[in-house]
């Protein structure tokens, strides 16, 4: 079985029991003002692990699945094996907790304010991904076609101008530092990976 799989079967699960009980859901999810003052820092990994509904979950996991399957391969074939799958997990879990770390900053004083969702990991999983693919054609509003390194460019953009907004109940800060988090990380693991990523960023213009 796949990192990826296993990863997919253990949101399933543990989001399938929070839709059944909601005090699992109130005890799992991201809280920064019970982190702080009960010091409840499990929530910062099991927020990620939890969501709101089946469509919330099945859209953050067709996307890990989308991505996931491939970056894990890609990470087998640069460290081996074992550390390949071992640093992908890193990555996953890496980009959700750092990501949930910079709204525990910002919200830590806000009681009104908690979130759940994989969204900041899986974040994280596409731009890794794009560092090996960056001229993969992602899907612009899941009908245009455009290059992996443009999508990840705008979907920057648009979680800065969206968080900044706080528009909605989507914690887009944490969509935008996962996803720094997930690239960032990469390269940490492998530095020579940024050159391969600029050489085949020229190579396709």
């Amino acid at each position: 079985m796949t990192v990826t799989l296993a990863l997919i079967i253990l949101n399933a699960l543990i989001s399938w029991q929070a839709f059944q009980r909601t005090d699992i859901l109130e005890k799992l999810k991201h809280y920064p003002y019970a982190e702080k003052r009960v010091r409840e820092w499990s929530r910062l990994i099991t927020g990620t692990f939890v969501h709101g509904d089946w469509m919330h979950l099945a859209f953050n996991m067709y996307a890990l699945y989308s991505f996931g399957e491939a970056l894990e391969n890609k990470f087998i074939d640069n460290f081996g094996s074992t550390s390949g799958r071992v640093f992908y997990l890193l990555v996953y879990l890496l980009s959700g907790l750092l990501a949930n770390l910079v709204t525990y900053h910002k919200q830590q004083d806000n009681p009104g304010f908690a979130s759940v969702g994989a969204s900041g990991s899986v974040s994280g999983v596409l731009f890794s991904f794009i560092i090996f693919y960056p001229l993969a054609k992602l899907l612009l509003f899941y009908i245009i076609p455009i290059p992996g390194i443009l999508a990840a460019i705008l979907y920057l953009i648009y979680s800065t101008y969206a968080g900044k907004k706080g528009q909605g109940n989507i914690d887009h800060t944490a969509h935008f530092w996962g996803a720094i988090s997930g690239f960032v990380l990469t390269l940490a693991l492998k530095p020579a990976l940024w050159n391969e990523f600029i050489e085949l960023i020229k190579q396709g213009f």
